[in-house]
């Protein structure tokens, strides 16, 4: 008898875990745990002490730590992994994160104890992509502001005219930042829109982009080029803080800008500065639409609370159903490959690589 732990919150259910490792075959017999974590109606954030915590978890380490005792595997999205979690779970011997990058999990502190770690690439790509195009519309056409001012009493004809209207995806040239999973298929419905689509990712080759349509550009001449641009960077060392005051210098007049990808993408100085909501009043930047923060929620005194054009919504481009179920399958087929003994596909750490090319060879 296995022992599991399906370490959910409000998106992932644990219920959906239990269900989906139930469903793999050749698993044997099963003792599968529930725990439930705050999220999303509580923000998840950093947890465990300076030095040693992990970042965007839910929930806290002692209530992981006692769900977790007798525990083999657990499958988590939000769970917080921090050292003091695997010293203290000394029969846990893998962790399924259902996200895309296991930020809630010490991977280093996983090493040492031994335990391979694996994430779910792609999980939320389709959700994603389809937010990110829905957002840029909405920024080009100002459908909220419209929208809000109809339900509030207001119509504004004004919108029709010719210095009030918005602008079309056809025909337009659209930069993307970023080229995973997410940026290619956000790539595949601008181009059905008749976009020209340009890509900005040191790890995409001219045969991959000559595959999709869409052309390589550096970061400069995408934002010099580009009428919208939409972020889809992972958020790193490299890329924090890549969008910034000269970045947005570089835009052409009046073009949007996007981001439901990571807050950090954007430099927070050009908000505390006062730069960002100043180039919306003043039409230098047309509009700007953003999924995710620097922190969430924004504090009361956020500059772009009254600030124009602004499409503003509360991390939501990933929550789909679909994106539930795919993440928690794809992390029961992790779960259900290392309990047959056979070769993870999505490793996250070096014992997870190092089970993978032992049972491989």
């Amino acid at each position: 008898m296995t022992r599991v732990l399906a370490a959910g919150d409000g998106f992932v259910l644990p219920a959906l875990f239990d269900e989906a490792l139930r469903g793999e075959p050749d698993v044997g017999d099963l003792d599968i745990a529930h725990l439930t974590a705050g999220w999303p109606t509580e923000p998840f954030g950093p947890v465990g002490p300076e030095g040693a915590r992990v970042e965007e978890a839910s929930g806290t380490e002692d209530d992981l730590v006692a769900a977790l005792d007798g525990a083999r595997v657990c499958l988590t999205q939000m769970a917080p992994f921090t050292s003091r979690v695997f010293d203290a779970a000394p029969d846990l011997q893998m962790v399924a994160v259902s996200r895309g990058g296991p930020v809630n999990v010490d991977l280093a502190a996983a090493d040492r104890a031994g335990v391979a770690v694996a994430q779910a690439p792609g999980r939320n790509a389709a959700a994603a992509a389809e937010y990110a195009v829905g957002m840029t519309l909405a920024a080009l056409r100002r459908i909220p502001l419209a929208d809000r001012e109809l339900r509030d009493g207001t119509w504004r004809g004004d919108l029709y005219a010719y210095d009030e209207a918005g602008l079309e995806l056809d025909g337009a040239t659209v930069g993307l930042v970023g080229y995973g999973a997410i940026g290619r298929l956000v790539a595949r419905v601008l181009r059905a829109f008749g976009a020209t689509v340009l890509v900005a990712d040191p790890y995409t080759d001219e045969a991959t982009a000559s595959t999709d349509g869409v052309r390589l550009a550096e970061l400069d001449e995408l934002l010099r080029s580009s009428s919208v641009v939409s972020l889809h960077a992972r958020l790193s060392d490299e890329t924090r803080g890549m969008i910034g005051a000269r970045e947005l210098d570089l835009l052409p007049e009046g073009a949007v800008l996007v981001n439901s990808a990571r807050g950090g993408l954007l430099d927070s100085g050009v908000m505390d500065s006062g730069r960002l909501p100043e180039a919306l009043r003043s039409g230098r930047l047309g509009g700007l639409a953003l999924d995710v923060y620097d922190v969430e929620p924004p504090p009361d005194d956020w500059p772009l609370h009254h600030a124009p054009n602004v499409v503003a919504t509360p991390h939501l481009a990933g929550a789909t159903k679909q994106t539930a179920h795919r993440a928690a399958s794809i992390a029961a087929g992790e779960v259900a490959r290392f309990l047959r003994g056979e070769p993870l596909w999505h490793p996250a750490n070096e014992v997870a690589r190092a089970h993978t090319e032992g049972v491989a060879s």
